[in-house]
């Protein structure tokens, strides 16, 4: 086992054909590089982990060869979400200057796109127009419905599926042969259950998992943190009864002692909820829905979580 490289990328498809899954998404990209030059700009969509940005990178391999580092610009939108960053540097990178006559065009990945501002969409809209013959974008966004329409109307739009059980299972085991890792089906079950179909998600636990030895339950739990995942529903009790200090300090051990992330948290405290038998379910979903939603905007984690644990109190009562 390699332990100084990254899995996720040791694995990663360089060829359209070898992605997982997306079989109808795939047949359309090939008949598209039928006639390269006519490639329209193209936006994809879909859950993370699904191979957006591997099929972006294999579309580079293919249309530009030998040079398709040289001639692509791979940039995280999330990063820099602003108009300086389209104006800057894709600016930049889309001009016609130094663009090798055996290159059809250049390529623009922006990942993450729906992370973008608004302006900067609309910026970029307009860059797109202006490079359009000797440049080519490709659009990623988990949410599509944050892509101004302006942009989804000048690109293809393919969107991609969750990846099956079975399939991504099955990649997995394959990873496990290669580098001699010992494995048993219940732990490649826990890590497909934890990852919910995101095959960058679901590498990272499994090379993760083998540092600790055989890739099986109590391995994946441990190193996904999820070994104290049923300390979420007595969180979930305490916080009903009205014992916030005590709910808290649990909640906060969690997360900082045992690195559970806070969206996960929220994630678990769900689950606890239909397990536990309550006339308040449909208040306690919309509390947690709404601070799942405050952490997604930004606010500080501790102080949302511990309003929340509030606000479950005065529900309990």
């Amino acid at each position: 086992m390699t332990e100084s490289t990254m899995w996720v990328e040791k694995y990663r498809p360089t060829k359209l054909s070898a992605i997982i899954n997306q079989k109808e998404i795939i047949g359309s990209l090939r008949s598209l590089l039928k006639n390269t030059p006519e490639m329209p700009h193209l936006l994809f969509s879909g859950s993370a982990g699904v191979g957006k940005t591997t099929a972006s990178l294999c579309l580079a391999r293919e249309i530009l060869g030998d040079s398709w580092r040289e001639y692509t610009l791979e940039l995280n939108a999330s990063d820099e979400r602003g108009i300086n960053m389209v104006r800057d540097r894709v600016k930049k990178f889309a001009r016609f200057s130094g663009l090798d006559t055996r290159i059809p065009f250049k390529l623009v990945i922006l990942d993450e796109a729906d992370e973008m501002t608004s302006d900067a969409q609309t910026a970029l809209r307009r860059i797109i127009e202006d490079t359009a013959r000797h440049c080519r974008f490709i659009i990623i966004a988990n949410n599509i419905s944050k892509i101004i329409e302006p942009l989804q109307s000048r690109c293809a739009v393919f969107k991609f599926t969750r990846i099956s059980e079975d399939d991504v299972i099955s990649y997995l085991e394959e990873i496990c042969k290669k580098e001699k890792v010992k494995y048993n089906e219940d732990g490649l079950n826990t890590i497909y259950s934890y990852s919910e179909g995101d095959m960058r998600h679901s590498i990272n636990i499994l090379q993760a998992t083998a540092s600790l030895g055989t890739v099986d339950e109590s391995n994946v739990k441990a190193s996904a943190g999820l070994a104290k995942t049923n300390d979420v529903g007595e969180i979930l009790k305490l916080a009903l009864a009205g014992k916030l200090s005590e709910a808290r300090n649990k909640m906060i051990e969690l997360i900082k002692v045992y690195g559970m992330s806070e969206s996960d948290f929220l994630k678990y405290l769900n689950e606890a909820c239909y397990k536990l038998k309550t006339a308040h379910l449909s208040e306690i979903l919309e509390s947690i829905a709404k601070y799942d939603y405050r952490l997604i905007i930004g606010t500080n984690p501790e102080i949302q979580l511990s309003a929340l644990l509030a606000e479950l109190g005065k529900i309990g009562k």
